[in-house]
């Protein structure tokens, strides 16, 4: 990464000066006459070095920010900022002749290459977690509760980098017996770094730190190798964003701020003014493919190109969800006999891989989920959004626990997290903790980064039947 981030700033810089120097522009002219102190190469090659540098401080390498998606893209694009707000500064004070043609060209596609470079980069990484490869071995400390929560989650995201290999536990849960938790139990507490060297890890995880006093915590840093083996702590919070959690240490100890959650306010007006602008973008650029999505539906198969069904929407609300018909007339009459068949009574979010209600032109755009376009038009009356909770049924929000609710505080979505995770393949457990996490850790990057997996979910289609 290191070195597909230096042939970046350098090819970007060595084609800046190129077109800069080769045009003939004015502000090369002016640069001429006034034979200004720094030349556009010798300033190509200070920019560069100043680029490397940030890129450097703001940590755009981190092993705890790789593959994490969001964060580190907006960590590439802030160190762009900085690049363009330093020479912009560095200009006037020291009165630098430098091209803003030049500098604007040379800093906005230098950074959208370097993320370009890093989503390759990235993709490569996936690929390779997904096979066990790449990963950080892990060893979780804590109380077998606790452990187990820890080395689900861990698992469930392999993108993350953690694999676990086992678990230490309090010495009274040894005693105990056998103990199911999901992973190897490879001895106590205080034999963790002797369990490290035997296992090869290099990660140690305290899940439940109220197991352990901090003077042993302290101790655990201490005994671990500098820079070979690290200490991860994991609070009991769940559900909680990266940009919620705000860390101050005072006196030495670590206290974790966490920020409440809040629906209203001005970034809401910027989430319904990208709402808008977004959906009547797509409805213009789509309005030709839809016609022909919706003549094709009419002709395949008797019925109408439509399809609308009552959801549950922000606080309650009902609303009327469009879709283009990919079952046949009649469809939902059918669903009582067909749940009484698969034996599912009245199971949430219930699908088959093969419903015999589903045309063949259904199949095509319910996998592609071109079916949904048409919610554009809920998106522009106001009762869903592009980005938000799965749009749910009367009898599955009668079924709500007091926290599935809490998916009734934004409007239902077009698409979402549970859309991009993995859809119908999902359990319910599954599709209400992802749609809490959307509602409790929105923000406008997490809304585009959704849109952008999304597209590429049409694209290679996953879990949609």
């Amino acid at each position: 990464m290191l070195l597909g981030d230096v042939l970046v700033v350098l090819v970007v810089m060595s084609v800046a000066v190129f077109v800069q120097t080769t045009t003939g522009s004015e502000d090369v002219a002016s640069a001429v006459r006034q034979k200004s102190i720094l030349s556009y190469q010798a300033a190509s090659v200070l920019l560069a070095v100043v680029w490397l540098v940030l890129l450097a401080l703001y940590g755009v390498r981190d092993r705890r920010i790789l593959a994490s998606g969001a964060r580190e893209y907006k960590a590439l694009f802030d160190a762009g900022i900085a690049l363009f707000a330093t020479t912009a500064i560095a200009a006037v004070l020291f009165k630098l002749d430098l091209g803003r043609g030049f500098l604007i060209s040379s800093v906005t596609v230098g950074t959208v290459l370097l993320i370009g470079v890093r989503w390759c980069f990235n993709a490569v990484l996936r690929a390779e977690r997904r096979k066990g490869k790449m990963m950080s071995r892990v060893i979780i400390l804590g109380s077998p509760g606790s452990v187990r929560h820890v080395a689900e989650q861990l698992s469930s995201t392999a993108r993350a980098g953690y694999m676990v290999v086992g678990a230490c536990l309090p010495e009274r849960h040894v005693s105990d017996g056998h103990v199911d938790i999901g992973v190897p139990v490879l001895g106590t507490a205080n034999s963790a770094l002797a369990v490290m060297q035997k296992a090869e890890a290099d990660t140690v995880i305290v899940a439940n730190s109220e197991e352990f006093s901090p003077r042993w915590m302290q101790q655990l840093g201490w005994d671990l190798e500098p820079g070979g083996q690290h200490l991860v702590v994991a609070p009991s919070l769940v559900g909680i964003g990266g940009p919620r959690i705000h860390t101050r240490p005072v006196a030495g100890v670590p206290l974790i701020h966490v920020e409440t959650p809040r629906f209203d306010g001005g970034r809401w007006i910027i989430k319904r003014a990208f709402d808008l602008v977004v959906a009547s973008v797509m409805v213009v650029v789509f309005a030709v493919p839809l016609l022909v999505v919706a003549l094709t539906v009419r002709l395949t198969s008797p019925g109408p190109a439509l399809y609308s069904q009552e959801r549950v929407g922000l606080n309650g609300r009902k609303f009327h969800m469009y879709k283009f018909r990919s079952m046949r007339v009649g469809a939902d009459d059918e669903l009582p006999s067909l749940l009484e068949e698969h034996g599912q009574g009245r199971e949430l979010l219930f699908k088959l891989k093969d419903d015999p209600r589903v045309t063949r032109f259904g199949r095509f755009i319910r996998r592609t989920s071109i079916d949904e376009l048409p919610q554009l038009f809920n998106v522009l009356g106001g009762s869903m959004s592009l980005v938000g909770p799965r749009p749910q049924r009367d009898h599955e929000v009668e079924l709500y626990d007091l926290a599935a609710r809490r998916r009734l505080l934004l409007k239902p979505g077009m698409s979402g997290l549970w859309q991009v995770s993995g859809r119908s393949n999902l359990g319910w457990e599954d599709a209400i903790r992802l749609d809490l996490y959307y509602v409790e850790n929105w923000s406008m990057l997490s809304d585009v980064a959704i849109l952008l997996r999304t597209a590429r979910q049409m694209v290679k289609p996953d879990g949609a039947f």
